[in-house]
């Protein structure tokens, strides 16, 4: 059972690496999973959410940052030290085969910290906001995903990987948001208003 799932893990991982391969996403997908390419939106949430939420504003972006910390301490330095899966561009039976768009890293695989980071981040922004933009749903969930799908086409992460990441992220943000929606200085919390 596992050798199955590690095999069509392995094959759904080449159908993406290999089988959509073309010169425009060569070029977007690793801009997309460079973390310097998205410094602007993250300043702009920060500056939005102060200007105009002051006080509540600033514990948002507080709890924002603690959502991040913690999907990334618990995909770096917790699950991926303790299942220690090799990336496919490292591993050493398939690295050949890999067409690696950007530097591999010394890392382990499982999850994918951008997977978790990113989903986190989208769905604690997700539940904040939604009351207000509804439209913040289906641009927080594209955003995340777009950056996860890019780690499996520049050849970094297996599709497991970015799924694991991507439930665990949700389930961090979306704890994070609800411990933070239940103090009682957010209960009047609408954003927008």
């Amino acid at each position: 059972m596992i050798d199955q799932l590690v095999q069509f893990d392995r094959d759904l991982f080449f159908a993406i690496n290999h089988g959509l391969s073309n010169g425009f996403f060569d070029w977007l997908m690793p801009i997309l999973r460079d973390r310097y390419t998205w410094v602007l939106l993250y300043l702009f949430i920060i500056v939005f959410s102060i200007k105009n939420y002051g006080k509540q504003g600033f514990i948002m972006i507080l709890f924002l940052a603690m959502t991040f910390g913690i999907s990334d301490f618990l995909s770096s330095s917790v699950i991926k030290p303790s299942v220690q899966r090799l990336r496919p561009c490292n591993e050493t039976e398939i690295k050949i085969k890999v067409n690696n768009l950007v530097d591999c890293g010394t890392g382990y695989s499982f999850p994918s910290s951008h997977a978790t980071n990113h989903f986190a981040i989208a769905v604690f922004l997700i539940m904040m906001f939604y009351h207000k933009w509804k439209i913040i749903l289906p641009i927080g969930i594209l955003w995340a995903a777009s950056i996860s799908f890019a780690q499996i086409y520049v050849g970094v992460h297996y599709p497991i990987d970015i799924l694991t990441g991507r439930l665990l992220g949700s389930s961090i943000g979306l704890g994070m948001s609800k411990i933070l929606l239940s103090n009682k200085s957010f209960k009047t919390w609408k954003s927008g208003n």
